[in-house]
């Protein structure tokens, strides 16, 4: 968007997105994050914020099963984030892009038996990385 203003606010938010770039988050753990300062940023201010990103596509946006609440990720220097499916470790929150070809049996069975069309982008595989495991 060529009309975004860069507000303190906006820039706390960019800032935080981009320091915890490899890890999903909720739009509770950006006020908290953020709030911890000596400014307080509005509650609103941050989802509408969070919402422009989405658009702009600086960040991706999904929902988890187990979380009650929209959870997103910086994709800034991840353009192709909307295109492929993403692991998320359970213990350390790291997200992992994956290479959607070793998904492609797996699509064209959901395709034919089920009708189903992968949204790659909103897709998120739970599991537990190699280096949480030790």
């Amino acid at each position: 968007m060529s009309n975004t203003y860069k507000t303190k606010p906006r820039n706390a938010i960019i800032e935080y997105l981009k320091n915890n770039a490899d890890t999903r988050f909720t739009a509770k753990d950006i006020i908290n994050a953020i709030n911890n300062g000596f400014d307080v940023v509005d509650r609103s201010t941050i989802y509408r914020n969070l919402e422009r990103l989405c658009i702009e596509g600086k960040i991706v946006k999904y929902k988890e099963s187990d979380i009650n609440a929209a959870c997103y990720q910086y994709s800034e220097h991840h353009s192709e984030c909307h295109s492929h499916i993403h692991a998320e470790c359970t213990k350390c929150g790291r997200i992992f892009h994956m290479d959607n070809d070793i998904f492609a049996e797996a699509e064209s069975r959901m395709k034919s038996m089920y009708g189903i069309d992968i949204d790659y982008g909103k897709t998120v595989i739970i599991g537990l990385c190699d280096k949480c495991k030790k």
